[in-house]
């Protein structure tokens, strides 16, 4: 199950976008394969300017837990994991974070800089426009994010799982229906032969009768009656192929329906 075959991805983001603005944080979420499935946000330019490039992304630091949130440190920022968990599958994971856990120590990230050929000051600059956030803040924000992002993937594809099967159950009910009509109209027509056959039948013996040993002259009849007959057998024929149609309709709504 792929989650994008039921997300709305513009909703998903729009709940990401909300969360980073509020905490002052950054966000992404991506798939059960790593697959980057939404824009990111809140990524700060001590990130994109000085650590996207070596870090090549943040995917290899997600670590394999999904069942609850995971925690890693990444170019000396703070990040975390969340699962989303649809019908007791991981379909998908937010990357969040990137937040320092205490105030940086300037000369041991200018010392770094200057290591990586860097500009101390700008790269301190950068620095310094990261939040910092206490572990309280920053566990509650995460426990929220989880919270916000699977309520919405589990109402996207009850939404999305309901909305086939009621469409297969309108499919099948429509059948059904023809079927139960089709039937119908077969019943009438069997009912005008039997009321057919029973005239002849009595006209049959009524004219027999009066006309004793030329009453053989009523082998015509006999061989109408005959028709009828077939014709009774086809038409019984039709119905009981249409009634086991409508049998494996019903079965398959019943199955539906669990």
């Amino acid at each position: 199950m792929a989650i994008t075959d039921f997300m709305d991805l513009s909703l998903l983001e729009q709940v990401l976008e909300d969360w980073t603005i509020s905490t002052g944080m950054s966000a992404v979420a991506i798939d059960k394969d790593e697959n980057y499935i939404t824009k990111e946000f809140g990524y700060t330019d001590f990130y994109e300017k000085y650590h996207r490039s070596a870090a090549d992304d943040l995917r290899r630091h997600i670590g394999r837990n999904d069942s609850d949130i995971s925690w890693f440190i990444h170019s000396g920022l703070t990040y975390f994991t969340t699962p989303i968990q649809v019908a007791g599958s991981c379909v998908g994971k937010i990357i969040a974070g990137q937040f320092l856990a205490e105030e940086p120590d300037d000369d041991v990230f200018s010392a770094e800089a200057s290591e990586q050929g860097i500009n101390p000051d700008a790269y301190l600059e950068a620095l310094h426009q990261v939040p910092v956030k206490e572990e309280a803040t920053v566990q509650a924000a995460a426990r929220l994010l989880q919270t916000l992002v699977n309520n919405l993937a589990n109402l996207e594809y009850n939404q999305s799982t309901n909305s086939s099967l009621v469409s297969a159950l309108e499919e099948n009910i429509s059948k059904a229906a023809d079927l139960i009509d089709e039937i119908n109209g077969e019943s009438l027509a069997l009912d005008k032969i039997e009321s057919k056959q029973k005239i002849l039948s009595l006209n049959a013996s009524i004219e027999a009768a009066r006309a004793g040993e030329f009453g053989r002259g009523f082998a015509v009849v006999a061989s109408e009656f005959g028709k009828l007959a077939v014709n009774s057998g086809e038409i019984n024929k039709s119905i009981k192929t249409s009634l086991k149609s409508l049998t494996s309709v019903i079965n398959e709504l019943e199955e539906q329906s669990k």
